[in-house]
């Protein structure tokens, strides 16, 4: 089933690897085979990864992007049982996001990541206030 993709003026995506960024007016396409690629909302720069979660979205999108391998595979656990030793209400959202790459879903892997980032700005601000308060 083709994909309809609207593109906002001076929008970015990537699409099997390769990173297209929109000229200065709207644009649709239709992407008519299977691929893997990723929405300019849903990419995490490596120089914005600045917490666990957002680092572990940098490691889905790599496994999203590529064939995964073990080492990333590795990368993931690792990072993974640091956020939640750290953070363990975070744990039901990365069994969530590991089951959709055990079952091949890494898109929705991606998607189920941002949420994560967002519950954990929620905590990390939570946090930050109790200690004002204090």
């Amino acid at each position: 089933m083709p994909l309809h993709v609207k593109l906002k003026p001076y929008e970015r995506m990537i699409i099997n690897g390769a990173s297209i960024r929109n000229g200065d007016r709207s644009t649709d396409f239709i992407i008519e085979n299977q691929c893997k690629f990723l929405r300019e909302t849903e990419i995490v720069r490596e120089s914005d990864a600045d917490t666990d979660c957002k680092k572990l979205a940098l490691i889905v999108q790599i496994i999203h992007l590529s064939n995964h391998s073990e080492e990333t595979e590795s990368l993931f656990k690792n990072k993974a049982f640091d956020i939640v030793r750290f953070m363990p209400q975070l744990a039901s959202e990365i069994i969530e996001i590991q089951g959709y790459i055990s079952e091949n879903e890494t898109h929705r892997a991606v998607k189920a990541v941002r949420k994560l980032i967002q519950l954990e700005h929620d905590l990390l601000n939570q946090v930050a206030n109790n200690k004002g308060a204090a």
